[in-house]
């Protein structure tokens, strides 16, 4: 026959080679439990003669040998006895770790007691040397566990050869040898992962030359370029879920330089709660370069406050809204509502929301939180226990050319919603406030400022109700905030816009600020008063730009892809958390905070400014009433600014 030789040609021999260990393999495993005995018996009589081998130096005299026949089933069914009382057969080899181990130590010990013990009943002639009984159970114990871990190794080396033959696995380098980085390794090393680790990195210089599961620690974090182009890694991974947030930009840095992908692994939260593995890897985010470390609060309290309670989300398709909406259905509430004018947001959140949480009573509103007849309807129809205020205009420059929109929306629509929730006896109401209501230089800044004014004075008209605000800065990834813009920038190949060099804004992500607000709703020492998020140092813009960029993989200059705009309308270089005339003080929760406003003018005496807004329609008119009641309320603090600084007006 000419020409090449079908490779389908030599198909068959190939699946007789693989078939046929197949087969034997699979019907074995089915008889798991029988086998697994087998085996240890076997193992028990080697081990058993082994001992006496080695008591008479490999020469065994003839008058024990009817001693080590007629004393072979009783140790061989007493030690599958114990081994049935420890389980050791009913244990997946494959899986064998240090658990297992003890196990197996723990049924040695007790099968050669109870031996030992037999033999005392038995007294066979010759009588078997103690010497013989300490060898067996050392050799038992020691070639048991070898047993596993030939399985173990074998079982894994067949299955990466398996996979590899489908696909090659992506050669990884590991920066950090710390736990993270062993947990990782561990997997890659058991499972089909698609990953296999060539090398540890370190700063530690204790860990250089050491293996950790097989793999060495070659060199310091400083050295990383040269490890690369020494073991040729397609991927480095950053395992150190522990790390500072100037410690992870150095080491990004660092990846960048070496022209390959990489990952990273989860924070602590995750380590701690044991999951870390390579289902966790993922692309670094830019929270993850923050000048600050993210805040971890814990929720133990919130299953019992929100059980079977009816709870009513203002702003529920908007990015704090939503994530309100999910953090309080893992929670149990007996009913939650959700309020919204944006239908499409809100029947977007409202699936996802009945997927996610089928059991929660679930009830979307699309409608104003200014229409009176409609929040009267919603308190009236049912006792509703919370009440999460996120509904509000947050965009400063728009907002500056719309002051009629911001103050019916932001203080008007607290107000009315304050009131109606004061007079149907709701429980609490929470009102979620920005770092722009502080000595505020436009106009959606001071109205949020009233708006926090409304609430804490309808503390004292209403006093059934525990009324509080938490306030915070810039939320990551929410709608219409930097980092998307930036993104989009960044996709349509425009300069990323930074409006000053020396810009700083403080951040935090939306789980962060969700539970805030949340855990804000159950301090007892919070009504009447606003609570506040210890947000660490302000981010200055630039810096996040740049790391964005670094993050896109362009190689060139980040500070080539920005272009400085100048400050918007009613914007500021810097944002502050507390203000003068504000009291802080610490609460059990040691990363938030506690803020007093002295506050002689209640709600009544708001009334009058209040109602003129809801009836005029000249900006100019609402512009300048609102910096006067804005400054009015805060004379103590600011009797030599003038409306026109208040609201950044010429």
């Amino acid at each position: 026959m000419n020409g090449p030789v079908p490779a389908t040609l030599f198909q068959p021999i190939t699946d007789l080679r693989i078939s046929g260990p197949r087969r034997l393999y699979d019907r074995l495993s089915s008889h798991r439990r029988p086998v697994a005995y087998g085996l240890y018996a076997a193992v028990t009589a080697v081990a058993y003669a082994a001992a006496f081998l080695l008591r008479f130096d490999l020469s065994w005299p003839a008058g024990y040998v009817p001693t080590y026949v007629s004393t072979l089933p009783v140790l061989i069914g007493i030690r599958l006895a114990s081994d049935a009382l420890f389980d050791l057969a009913t244990g997946r080899w494959r899986y064998v770790g240090l658990s297992d181990v003890m196990r197996l130590l723990g049924a040695t010990a007790v099968g050669s007691i109870v031996f030992f013990i037999a033999l005392e009943v038995i007294a066979p002639d010759p009588s078997v040397p103690r010497s013989v009984l300490l060898a067996e159970w050392f050799l038992t114990t020691y070639l048991t566990t070898g047993l596993w871990v030939v399985y173990r190794v074998a079982f894994q080396t067949a299955r990466r050869r398996s996979a590899a033959s489908v696909e090659p696995p992506r050669r990884v380098v590991i920066v950090g040898a710390g736990e993270a980085g062993s947990r990782l390794v561990h997997e890659m090393a058991t499972f089909s992962t698609g990953y296999e680790p060539i090398a540890f990195v370190d700063d530690d210089a204790m860990k250089w030359g050491t293996r950790i599961h097989g793999v060495e620690v070659v060199g310091a974090s400083s050295d990383l370029q040269a490890i690369v182009e020494e073991c040729r890694p397609e991927l480095l991974i950053l395992a150190m879920p522990s790390a500072q947030p100037a410690e992870m930009r150095r080491l990004v840095g660092l990846c960048e330089s070496c022209s390959i992908p990489f990952k990273i692994l989860p924070g602590m939260a995750r380590l701690l709660e044991g999951r870390v593995g390579v289902s966790q890897l993922r692309d670094v985010r830019i929270e993850d370069l923050l000048g600050r470390d993210p805040v971890e609060l814990s929720l133990p309290e919130l299953a019992d406050d929100f059980r079977g309670k009816c709870v009513l989300i203002t702003g529920a398709a908007g990015s704090i809204g939503s994530e309100l909406a999910r953090q309080v259905a893992r929670h149990g509430p007996g009913r939650l509502i959700l309020l919204d004018q944006a239908e499409s947001g809100l029947y977007f959140v409202e699936l996802e929301m009945r997927k996610r949480f089928p059991e929660v009573d679930l009830r979307p509103v699309v409608g104003d939180i200014l229409d009176e007849d409609l929040m009267e309807s919603l308190f009236s129809s049912e006792p509703i226990h919370r009440t999460f205020h996120a509904a509000a205009y947050k965009h400063v420059p728009l907002m500056e050319m719309n002051v009629r929109q911001a103050v019916r929306n932001n203080v008007i629509g607290t107000w009315a919603l304050a009131r109606v929730a004061g007079r149907h006896r709701c429980e609490r109401f929470v009102l979620i406030s920005t770092d722009k209501a502080v000595r505020p230089s436009s106009a959606m800044g001071a109205s949020k400022s009233l708006a926090e004014l409304v609430v804490l004075a309808a503390q004292r008209h209403f006093p059934n109700t525990a009324y509080h605000a938490v306030r915070f800065g810039n939320v990551l990834g929410s709608q219409g905030s930097v980092i998307p813009v930036f993104q989009k920038q960044l996709e349509e190949g425009d300069a990323l816009t930074v409006t000053h060099p020396d810009v700083t804004r403080f951040f935090m992500t939306i789980p962060e600020a969700t539970q805030l607000v949340l855990q804000a709703s159950i301090l007892e020492d919070a009504p009447g008063r606003i609570a506040m998020l210890d947000m660490g140092e302000p981010v200055r813009i630039l810096d996040l730009a740049r790391n964005l960029i670094r993050l896109s993989g362009e190689q060139r200059d980040p500070d080539s892809r920005i272009r400085y705009i100048g400050l918007r309308p009613g914007e500021k270089l810097h944002e502050e958390l507390v203000s003068p005339d504000e009291d802080e003080s610490p609460t059990r929760i040691a990363k938030v905070h506690m803020v007093s406003r002295n506050l002689e003018s209640g709600l009544q005496e708001l009334y009058p400014s209040v109602r003129r807004w809801m009836i005029t329609l000249d900006e100019d008119q609402v512009r300048q009433s609102l910096g006067d009641v804005w400054l009015w309320c805060h004379e103590d603090s600011v009797r030599s600014t003038d409306a026109g600084m208040v609201l950044g007006s010429d």
